[in-house]
């Protein structure tokens, strides 16, 4: 065992002489056998060891148990050794993601790189999971030799190597009671269908752990022919082919604040990318809302529709989110322009957002303001941001489009609302 743990951590290069390796020990056989490995390697790696244990209190006394036992075998071997524990609350994903990502948010912390002791055995099984849960190729690659400062060198290692070696160096370890039954998939994989695919082939293990070793090359390969510094276009996703357009939304997704996107968010935006609507969107986990905006996805801002407020006479209302203010005075000249119009209102002046039948009369007839912005192709995650000024007898004009034609003043008094870049 200690050959190929050795073959693994120079293949990929995991430690330098000098660097602090945290072994993370629960105290049974396989974790055993690493702490115990690199404890006898240590010297050669020139590296300093130490250990971590974390004590999910899930199992009662025998966790405890455990944590002791962790700490009685580092002191006899003077291996520095940090603990934490906490009480894990099952989440979404249920109580063994909620239980790993406590203890890797307590290991990520440590002040070195930590070495994990997941197996061959362990590599087959996270594979034969995926492909019953649904997987692409990613998935298929299994577990990943180095995450960051995470490594495990064990991925060459079988189980019954594992013990061997635990039985030749004569190193105790703890069994795990909750390992016997079959409430999680992982254990029912374990126990009834890796032993009839082992007796079709005694190197069960070896082969998928190789397998998927290959397989994470073929996933690099593509995740880097499909890297951009600038996102394509919509017009240039619709060309790619998919295995390179599927990476190239996961990466668009993450970067948008997506923390985890699944097959059903790249399908979601694909669709986006072939909708017949030029402005078509989709909301995302994370509160994140993708729009398409005619040859372009695009991220939309977090802006909630702004609220009615009355514009005061010789007054100025600002809108921050679009870098504007809106002036309203007295008017000295008639004017007519997209962002800047004489009117006569009725009552007082409101500054809105677009409401149902809204319309506008322009040189060209009445249309309603929803079609108007369509035909001005305005992208629709844009349209609820769009100040409209009305008063009492209905709409003046709208920002960008000028004023209704039937509300124009023909003469002083009047009074003119300009839109101008903040100051």
């Amino acid at each position: 065992m200690l050959n190929d743990l050795l073959e693994q951590l120079r293949r990929y290069d995991m430690v330098k002489p000098g660097d602090r390796v945290y072994v993370a020990v629960s105290g049974g056989a396989d974790s055993m056998a690493l702490l115990w490995g690199l404890f006898l390697l240590k010297e050669k790696l020139g590296i300093a060891l130490c250990a971590a244990h974390f004590n999910h209190h899930l199992r009662g006394e025998e966790s405890d148990r455990d944590a002791e036992f962790v700490r009685a075998f580092c002191h006899r071997w003077d291996i520095p050794l940090e603990v934490s524990q906490g009480q894990i609350v099952p989440g979404k994903k249920g109580l063994e993601a909620a239980a790993r990502e406590a203890r890797y948010a307590f290991l990520r912390k440590l002040p070195g790189k930590i070495a994990t002791a997941h197996t061959a055995d362990d590599n087959a099984e996270t594979v034969l999971m995926h492909l019953v849960r649904g997987t692409g190729l990613k998935g298929l690659g299994g577990i990943t030799p180095v995450s960051g400062n995470v490594l495990r060198p064990m991925l060459s290692v079988t189980r019954e190597q594992v013990m061997a070696f635990l039985e030749e160096n004569h190193i105790p370890h703890m069994e795990d009671s909750s390992n016997a039954g079959d409430a999680f998939l992982r254990n029912r994989l374990r126990h009834h269908v890796i032993p009839l695919l082992r007796a079709e082939n005694p190197r069960l293990a070896e082969n998928i752990s190789a397998m998927a070793g290959r397989l994470r090359q073929d996933e690099e390969a593509l995740s880097r022919l499909a890297e951009f510094q600038e996102f394509p276009s919509v017009t240039e996703l619709r060309q790619q082919k998919l295995a390179l357009r599927s990476r190239m939304l996961e990466r668009f997704l993450k970067n948008a604040g997506v923390k985890e996107p699944e097959a059903e968010h790249i399908a979601l935006a694909e669709n986006l990318i072939f909708s017949d609507k030029p402005s078509a969107s989709a909301n995302f986990p994370g509160g994140v809302t993708v729009c398409r905006n005619y040859d372009a996805l695009e991220v939309l801002p977090k802006v909630d529709t702004p609220e009615a407020v009355t514009l005061p006479m010789n007054g100025v209302v600002e809108l921050p989110y679009l870098g504007l203010q809106v002036v309203c005075r007295e008017a000295t000249e008639l004017t007519d322009s997209r962002d800047s119009f004489t009117v006569c209102p009725e009552g007082k002046i409101v500054l809105r957002t677009r409401q149902s039948g809204d319309a506008i009369r322009l040189s060209g007839g009445t249309k309603t303001l929803k079609k108007l912005f369509i035909d001005r192709k305005i992208p629709a995650s844009q349209r609820h941001l769009i100040p409209v000024i009305c008063d009492e007898a209905g709409i003046l004009g709208v920002w960008g489009i000028g004023a209704d034609q039937n509300r124009l003043a023909r003469e002083l008094p009047a009074v003119t609302i300009q839109f101008q870049a903040m100051e």
